[in-house]
C-alpha cells in the first residue's frame, strides 16, 4: 500500500500531518502536482511534478494507483475514480469517500456547477478548522493502523 496526494490544492497543514505519518509508519507517499513541491528529506516521501493542464495530476495518480492504496484529495471526480479502481479516498477534512457517498457527492458537485454557471454565487468551502485537522489526522492514523503492516 502507498499514499498518493493530490497536492495542488492540499493544504500545507495536511501535508505536514502526512509527512509525519509517512515517516512514522514507514510508508511510501507520493505527492503529485503541476508545480514544484518542497518535501522533507525522506526515503518514504517523493514528489512528482506533472505538466500544467486540466486533471493531469489526477490522471497520473489514477494511472499508478493500485487497489488498496490511499489517495488524499478533495477532488470528487478523482475520488470516484479511486474508488472504482479499488483504492481509498480521504479528503483533507477527514471524510472518507465511499461507494455509497460518492454518487451523492458527484450529484451535489454537478448541481453546484449548474448554479454557478447560471450566475448564482455559491461561495467556496469553509476554511480548514482545527477540528478538521484533528479529524483528518485521526482518520489517517486509524486507516494506517488497520491497513498498513510495516
Amino acid at each position: 500500500m502507498q499514499i498518493w496526494v493530490d497536492a495542488d490544492a492540499c493544504p500545507g497543514v495536511i501535508k505536514e500531518i502526512l509527512f509525519r505519518a509517512a515517516e512514522r509508519a514507514q510508508i511510501s507517499m507520493t505527492l503529485v502536482a503541476n508545480q514544484f513541491l518542497r518535501t522533507p528529506p525522506s526515503r518514504y516521501i517523493k514528489a512528482i511534478q506533472v505538466p500544467a493542464g486540466f486533471d493531469v495530476a489526477d490522471g497520473k495518480i489514477v494511472q499508478h494507483l493500485e487497489p488498496g492504496d490511499l489517495v488524499i484529495t478533495a477532488d470528487i471526480p478523482l475520488a470516484a475514480e479511486v474508488i472504482a479502481k479499488g483504492g481509498h479516498a480521504l479528503n483533507p477534512r477527514g471524510e472518507f469517500y465511499t461507494p455509497d457517498t460518492i454518487r451523492e457527492r458527484l450529484n451535489m458537485r454537478d448541481f453546484m456547477d449548474i448554479l454557478r454557471s447560471s450566475g448564482v454565487e455559491t461561495g467556496g468551502p469553509a476554511s480548514l478548522s482545527q477540528s478538521d485537522r484533528k479529524a483528518f489526522a485521526s482518520q489517517l492514523d486509524r486507516f494506517l493502523a488497520k491497513n498498513h503492516k510495516q
